[in-house]
Protein backbone atom coordinates (compact mmCIF):
# COMPACT_ATOMS: atom_id res chain seq x y z
CA UNK A 1 0.00 0.00 0.00
CA UNK A 2 1.46 3.20 -0.92
CA UNK A 3 1.46 5.75 1.87
CA UNK A 4 1.38 10.01 1.57
CA UNK A 5 4.59 11.77 3.07
CA UNK A 6 5.28 14.76 4.56
CA UNK A 7 7.41 17.75 6.34
CA UNK A 8 6.68 19.59 8.99
CA UNK A 9 8.50 22.20 10.19
CA UNK A 10 8.07 23.30 13.61
CA UNK A 11 8.11 26.39 15.43
CA UNK A 12 8.36 25.67 19.80
CA UNK A 13 7.54 27.87 22.52
CA UNK A 14 10.78 29.38 24.13
CA UNK A 15 13.00 26.74 25.75
CA UNK A 16 10.53 23.87 24.47
CA UNK A 17 12.37 22.39 22.00
CA UNK A 18 13.60 19.37 23.57
CA UNK A 19 10.47 18.11 25.22
CA UNK A 20 8.67 18.37 22.25
CA UNK A 21 11.00 16.35 19.88
CA UNK A 22 10.80 14.05 22.75
CA UNK A 23 6.68 13.72 22.91
CA UNK A 24 7.00 13.70 18.80
CA UNK A 25 9.62 11.32 18.13
CA UNK A 26 7.65 8.51 19.61
CA UNK A 27 4.41 9.02 17.88
CA UNK A 28 2.79 6.47 15.46
CA UNK A 29 3.49 7.83 11.18
CA UNK A 30 6.88 9.76 12.83
CA UNK A 31 9.83 8.69 10.83
CA UNK A 32 12.58 10.96 12.39
CA UNK A 33 12.28 14.52 14.32
CA UNK A 34 15.07 16.24 14.14
CA UNK A 35 16.11 19.74 16.33
CA UNK A 36 18.14 22.13 13.48
CA UNK A 37 19.18 25.51 13.51
CA UNK A 38 17.20 28.10 11.88
CA UNK A 39 13.82 30.37 11.50
CA UNK A 40 12.26 26.55 12.99
CA UNK A 41 13.02 24.39 15.39
CA UNK A 42 12.03 21.00 14.48
CA UNK A 43 11.55 19.41 11.04
CA UNK A 44 9.38 15.48 11.41
CA UNK A 45 9.10 13.59 8.76
CA UNK A 46 5.32 11.86 9.02
CA UNK A 47 3.71 9.17 6.73
CA UNK A 48 0.29 7.95 6.65
CA UNK A 49 -2.36 6.68 4.45
CA UNK A 50 -3.36 9.68 2.78
CA UNK A 51 -3.39 13.37 2.74
CA UNK A 52 -6.51 13.54 4.72
CA UNK A 53 -4.49 11.78 7.24
CA UNK A 54 -1.89 13.69 7.37
CA UNK A 55 -3.90 16.64 8.40
CA UNK A 56 -5.21 15.06 11.43
CA UNK A 57 -2.06 13.60 12.19
CA UNK A 58 -0.96 17.41 11.99
CA UNK A 59 -3.90 19.05 13.44
CA UNK A 60 -4.67 16.69 16.36
CA UNK A 61 -1.40 14.95 16.72
CA UNK A 62 0.76 17.54 16.59
CA UNK A 63 -0.48 20.83 17.45
CA UNK A 64 -1.86 18.94 20.43
CA UNK A 65 1.31 18.59 21.94
CA UNK A 66 2.03 21.18 24.61
CA UNK A 67 4.66 23.52 23.45
CA UNK A 68 4.42 23.94 19.82
CA UNK A 69 3.80 27.33 18.96
CA UNK A 70 3.89 26.87 15.07
CA UNK A 71 3.33 24.54 12.01
CA UNK A 72 4.60 24.68 8.36
CA UNK A 73 3.43 20.98 6.26
CA UNK A 74 5.25 19.65 3.50
CA UNK A 75 3.97 17.17 1.89
CA UNK A 76 6.34 15.02 -0.33
CA UNK A 77 5.33 15.23 -4.32
CA UNK A 78 6.97 12.20 -6.55
CA UNK A 79 8.10 13.53 -9.60
CA UNK A 80 5.97 11.67 -12.65
CA UNK A 81 8.07 8.56 -13.87
CA UNK A 82 10.24 9.05 -10.55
Amino acid sequence: MATTRAYVLIKTEPGKTAEVQRALKTRPGVRSADIVIGPHDIVLSIEAADLNTIGTMVMDDIHGVSGVANTLTYPVVEAAGG
